[in-house]
């Protein structure tokens, strides 16, 4: 049975990727929701899981947006950066994640 559990722990570490923290992101903290950085192919399911069992919270409702990546020059050449998956995680009243401090 440990190992299921860790199996499962394992799912939760690859869907979630980073917090992303930008100003907006901070913004939306006045609302009660968090942004992170999710893995491309996860899905709203596996990204609320994830949360609630990473930071121990409820989540009330999970929105995600697909960044398209910007078309840059580097000496001359031109070259496309990543696609970015965001998942704007909206909690529950009363539940907080300080995503500002570091692991423990």
């Amino acid at each position: 049975m440990a190992k299921q559990a860790k199996a499962i722990d394992n799912r939760h570490y690859d869907v979630i990727v980073a917090p992303h923290i930008t100003e907006k992101a901070t913004l939306l903290s006045e609302q009660n929701a968090v942004v992170f950085k999710v893995a491309n192919k996860a899905t709203k399911p596996e990204i609320k899981a994830a949360v609630e069992a990473l930071f121990d919270v409820s989540v009330k409702s999970v929105n995600t947006i697909v960044q398209k990546g910007k078309t840059k020059r580097w000496k001359g050449a031109p070259y496309q950066r990543s696609d970015m998956k965001k998942a704007i995680v909206t909690l529950t009243e009363g539940q907080s994640i300080d995503v500002t401090e570091g692991a423990k």
